[in-house]
C-alpha cells in the first residue's frame, strides 16, 4: 500500500465554493419525476438531475429548505445505489401540517408529534416535530 502524505495546499482564489459538511442519504427511485412530485408535497425541490446518457437511469438531488442549511436527499434509480423500503426521518417545525397535507393522523409519541408516510418506492418517511415535553430514557453528553 502506498504511503500517504498530507493533502497540499492547492488554494485557488477563483476556485467556486466547497460543498458543506454533511450527510445526504440516498433512497430508491423507480421514477425519480414520480418520487419528485411526491417529495414536492413536503417542500422539496429538485436541485440537479444527472444521467450518464440519455437513457441512463437518473441520479437526482432534491432540497427543503435554504441551499447552505435544508435537508437534502438523493433519488436514485440505479439499483445498486440504495435497497427499496428505505427508512427517513425528517424533523420538521410542524408534523400536523405534513399529516394535514397527505390526509393522515399524527400520532402524540411523548416529547414528539410524528406521522409515517410512503413514498412512491416503498421508502418509509418517518416526519416528526417537538412536544415541548421531555421523555424519559434519553441521555445527552451534556448532561441535561
Amino acid at each position: 500500500m502506498r504511503e500517504r502524505g498530507p493533502v497540499a495546499d492547492n488554494t485557488d482564489t477563483d476556485a467556486p465554493p466547497g460543498w458543506p459538511e454533511e450527510t445526504v442519504p440516498i433512497l430508491r427511485a423507480e421514477d425519480a419525476a414520480e418520487s419528485l412530485q411526491w417529495y414536492e408535497r413536503l417542500g422539496f425541490v429538485e436541485e440537479w438531475t444527472h444521467r450518464f446518457t440519455p437513457t441512463s437511469p437518473a441520479f437526482m438531488s432534491i432540497r427543503r429548505g435554504s441551499a447552505g442549511a435544508g435537508v437534502r436527499i438523493f433519488l436514485s434509480e440505479h439499483r445498486g445505489d440504495a435497497q427499496p423500503d428505505g427508512l427517513l426521518y425528517l424533523r420538521v417545525a410542524d408534523a400536523a401540517t405534513v399529516g394535514a397535507e397527505f390526509g393522515l393522523e399524527v400520532h402524540d409519541n411523548g416529547a414528539r408529534y410524528e406521522v409515517g408516510l410512503v413514498d412512491p418506492a416503498g421508502n418509509r418517511i418517518r416526519v416528526g416535530s417537538p412536544t415541548g415535553r421531555g421523555e424519559p430514557g434519553y441521555t445527552y453528553p451534556d448532561g441535561d
